[in-house]
């Protein structure tokens, strides 16, 4: 009988401790949470760990043998190629000319002002240029002033 009593005073007092701790920490008044807090003490048979530093006969610092890190290569630069003359040439084949000569990226406007997007590049004609014919140009330096084929122009 005695048995079953202690076990029920652990667990009302375990339970007792547990919403103490959960009423603290929903921000009850200072008071009553110094009051709830519980003490737990352990103990332990195994010896205190020591955190004395190493004596200056055990280790030798060593400086590092290891060489810095390299630094990044820096970037190439870009490849430059003059510009060739794409005037009243189809958007298509006037793309095509400047990847030939090494430039991937073209950009192309709608020249009639209306902000339209060239979806199918060979429905366009070629009417303007920039830069200019023989200039260096690089990946996405030119752009080609078009109007879509039958449209006024001056090809």
């Amino acid at each position: 009988m005695r048995r079953n009593s202690r076990a029920g005073v652990a667990v009302a007092l375990g339970l007792g401790v547990a919403v103490a701790g959960s009423l603290a920490a929903c921000g009850s008044s200072s008071d009553a949470t110094t009051e709830a807090r519980a003490t737990t003490t352990t103990t332990s048979s195994e010896p205190a760990a020591s955190f004395a530093p190493p004596s200056s006969s055990s280790t030798a610092l060593v400086p590092s043998t290891t060489p810095p890190a390299a630094s990044p290569a820096p970037a190439p630069a870009p490849t430059l190629v003059p510009m060739p003359n794409v005037m009243c040439m189809n958007l298509q084949d006037a793309q095509n000319l400047i990847q030939e000569n090494g430039v991937f990226f073209s950009r192309s406007a709608d020249a009639s002002g209306k902000g339209r997007n060239q979806v199918v590049d060979s429905n366009w004609i070629v009417v303007g240029q920039t830069p200019s014919v023989g200039a260096p140009i690089g990946e996405g330096d030119a752009v080609l002033s078009v109007v879509k084929i039958g449209e006024p122009n001056p090809c």
